[in-house]
């Protein structure tokens, strides 16, 4: 007689708190290096645009903009990836948490078992 089902196996909780961890992962690292294409792009798009004539006054005003802009995007894309690498600390930390919960719980049961299964050894 087989022992085997015919029904696939269920993850179980870790690999399932794994699967999880790494979608969150994938996805922030995807939005930062889109965030940080568009931040080339936008510093590529203001190097190419065709200059003013350039006077005494106008030459130092748009080389600052340029250059306030190029910090500004810079500064947007290090602050989302940051805030991702946060995000994937925090959801990383709290997964094993849980996971160090459920372990304790399953060992809690595991004991409880072993010493029902004592008692009825030395009740027999």
């Amino acid at each position: 007689m087989s022992t085997k089902t015919n029904q696939p196996e269920e993850k179980g909780f870790f690999e399932k708190v794994k699967e999880t961890i790494e979608e969150l992962w994938d996805g922030t690292k995807e939005k930062a290096e889109d965030i940080k294409d568009a931040a080339e792009d936008k510093i590529d798009e203001l190097k190419s645009k065709p200059a003013p004539k350039k006077t005494a006054h106008t030459a130092p005003k748009a080389k600052s903009e340029a250059t306030d802009a190029k910090k500004k995007t810079v500064a947007k894309a290090h602050n989302v990836a940051e805030k991702t690498k946060d995000n994937a600390a925090d959801t990383k930390a709290k997964a094993k948490n849980e996971a160090t919960g459920a372990k304790k719980a399953v060992a809690s049961k595991t004991d409880k078992a072993k010493t029902a299964v004592k008692k009825k050894v030395k009740a027999a």
